[in-house]
């Protein structure tokens, strides 16, 4: 790591990102100077798509920081196996988030329609269902 990257040092760090030719279609930068023509060439020549994100949009950063802090999270808890285990555990990780983690801003529903489960009985039981390997839970009333 290096506190300020300039476009040298980001190009001399792609190879280690994508080791053993598995790089995904896209790689998403922000309009940093050290991402310039040259870093954008050598990320085309490793047959990856530079997308952008756009310009006066600065919450773009904080979502795409947000998602991969919890991948790093997640992958934390577990000794990664082969290739295939993380991805894996991405796609767990991402049908938890869209079926079982509640949003505030989808008034404690979820992405896939799920409701909030409201009760005025103050002595409902609660059940906890484990997901992601006992890491994170999905929270449910009592019948």
């Amino acid at each position: 790591m290096t506190r300020h990257p300039a476009s040298a040092w980001v190009i001399q760090q792609l190879p280690e990102a994508f080791p053993y030719d598995s790089a995904p279609k896209y790689l998403i930068l922000d309009r940093g100077s050290n991402f310039n023509e040259e870093v954008i060439d050598t990320v085309r020549s490793f047959g990856l798509e530079p997308k952008r994100t756009s310009l006066r949009s600065p919450w773009q950063n904080g979502v795409a920081d947000r998602w991969v802090g919890n991948c790093r999270d997640l992958l934390d808890h577990f000794n990664v196996l082969n290739e295939r285990h993380p991805k894996r555990l991405m796609n767990e990780y991402i049908r938890y988030c869209h079926d079982n983690r509640t949003h505030i801003a989808l008034a404690k529903g979820t992405p896939s329609g799920r409701e909030a489960a409201k009760n005025s009985d103050a002595n409902c039981r609660v059940l906890s269902v484990p997901r992601l390997g006992g890491i994170r839970h999905r929270y449910d009333l009592a019948a």
